[in-house]
Formats: C-alpha cells, sequence, structure tokens
C-alpha cells in the first residue's frame, strides 16, 4: 500500500511539474485581446488520478503482477524460514549428545546459513521494490506521453490531476474532467499493444 502511495505521488508530482512547465511557458496575450475574442473550450482540464489508476488496464495487470511476484517472494522466504527453524530445531535436539567438536562446527554452520538468509531476504526485498519501482515509471511514462498527445489533440494548455492522496486540484467542475475519455482511450491503446 506504501509503495502504491508513492507511485500515485510520483504520478502527481510528475503531471504537476509538467503542467508547470507548460503554463510557465505560455506566451502572455494583451487582456484587451484576449477579452475581444472569448474562447467557449475549455484550456484547462484534470484527470482524477485515483480513477485513472482503478480502470486502466495496463496499471492493473502491472499492479497484479507486482502483487503475484511479491506473495511468491513471500512464500519463497517464508519456505526458506521454516527450512531453517527445522534445522535449528534438529540441532537443539541433537546437541546434547554431540561431541564439543561437532557442536561447534554445526553451530558454526548454522549461524552462517542464519546470515545468508539474512542476505538473501535483503537482496530480494530490494530487487523486488526496484522491479515495482521500474514497474511503477513504465505506467507513468506510458501515461504522462499518452497525455501529452491528447492535450495536444484537445488543444488543453494545461492537463491537472486530482487525487485524494495529493490533492493539488481541491475543485473541478465536471465539465473540467476528461478522465473517463483518457481511461476509454489509453484501454483502447493497451489493447491493440496486447494484440
Amino acid at each position: 500500500m506504501k509503495t502504491q502511495a508513492s507511485f500515485l505521488t510520483k504520478i502527481a508530482t510528475g503531471l504537476l511539474l509538467a503542467s508547470t512547465i507548460i503554463a510557465c511557458n505560455k506566451p502572455k496575450t494583451d487582456d484587451k485581446l484576449a477579452a475581444a475574442a472569448p474562447d467557449n473550450k475549455e484550456t484547462i482540464v484534470f484527470i482524477n488520478q485515483d480513477t485513472l489508476l482503478s480502470k486502466y488496464n495496463y496499471a492493473k495487470d502491472v499492479t497484479k503482477t507486482m502483487q503475484d511476484k511479491g506473495k511468491a517472494a513471500q512464500s519463497d522466504l517464508a519456505s526458506r524460514g521454516q527450512a531453517f527453524q527445522r534445522e535449528v530445531a534438529d540441532y537443539q535436539k541433537s546437541a546434547s549428545t554431540m561431541p564439543a567438536d561437532q557442536r561447534q562446527t554445526t553451530e558454526q554452520n548454522l549461524q552462517r546459513k542464519q546470515q545468508d538468509l539474512q542476505a538473501y531476504q535483503q537482496n530480494a526485498t530490494a530487487q523486488f521494490q526496484n522491479e515495482q519501482a521500474s514497474e511503477g515509471n513504465k505506467v507513468y511514462d506510458k501515461i504522462a506521453e499518452f497525455i501529452k498527445g491528447y492535450a495536444k489533440e484537445k488543444g488543453y494548455k494545461l492537463v491537472l490531476t486530482y487525487s485524494k492522496a495529493n490533492p493539488t486540484v481541491i475543485y473541478g467542475d465536471s465539465g473540467l474532467d476528461v478522465t473517463a475519455d483518457v481511461i476509454k482511450r489509453l484501454n483502447d491503446a493497451y489493447t491493440k499493444e496486447k494484440k
């Protein structure tokens, strides 16, 4: 959950940054000229990020894949931990009958195995987090690239995101919410890619 919140924050921050850059690069117009030629088309819209991520099939597939990998990794670590605990229990049962040198060797081996297990767990966790971050970046890049083309096609000058986790937009008229159209188009494009 924490990594998903981090992922959502990355998307919101990136889109906010991109929208700020676009807004800053907008050429200044004469206020009288702008008032004389009103444009009925909205140039600022927003996307509900929570809805987008919950309904975009590619994001859902990535989330499911990462959850499955996380469960498999946890199962593997639990299995290795149980095997180690069985070895420790077997040693404890027979330690009193072992000669001192054999006990010392067995204890050293068990200590080495425990260190190896801890190192394996740390490496597996780091590898999973790196893969999760990489996949999250792919989802973000895919959405950001799509939004660039979408905004250009529709003539939007600024596309904001809304998320309960990171509310950069507190209120937006529902007429400015283009989430449904973006989700439909993203899912259509993803369906074509999968074929």
